[in-house]
């Protein structure tokens, strides 16, 4: 199993950076890698949703938001591959100097798939790294406006 944690600290209010950072519409704004992201379905605090990577590709996943508990899971459902499975959590705190935003994800790569969970977590790590730094800009960009 592969893991990775990956954090920023983000000047605005807990309430606007989590509405933001769950806003899944916003996604191909907040991500560089993605050209779109569609809502699919709703049912209470589940969001079932697809994105699409700028190579083309496309996958479903799900969305669950706690807001009051400061955190959202999620999970690639499909296609799976390249992954055996993807599970995702997002973690909110509150500390000096704003909100601290946690990403964590833990999965393993397919046998078939062209990468092993190493090179995916080195992949991983600098992708989440790079776009915490654009939510973060965003979102206080947006706080200050």
């Amino acid at each position: 199993m592969a893991h990775t944690a990956n954090s920023i600290v983000i000047n605005a209010s807990y309430g606007l950076i989590f509405d933001i950072s769950n806003d899944i519409s916003r996604w191909k704004e907040l991500f560089e890698e993605y050209t779109a992201s569609d809502v699919l379905e709703v049912e209470g605090n589940k969001i079932i949703f697809q994105l699409t990577h700028k190579n083309g590709n496309s996958w479903k996943s799900y969305r669950l938001l706690f807001k009051e508990d400061k955190f959202a899971y999620a999970c690639k459902i499909e296609p799976m591959f390249p992954f055996k499975y993807m599970k995702i959590v997002w973690l909110y705190r509150e500390v000096e100097g704003g909100v601290e935003m946690t990403w964590i994800q833990d999965f393993t790569m397919d046998d078939k798939a062209k990468y092993t969970d190493p090179q995916v977590e080195e992949l991983i790590n600098k992708h989440s790294q790079d776009n915490l730094k654009r939510f973060k800009e965003v979102i206080e960009k947006e706080a200050n406006a």
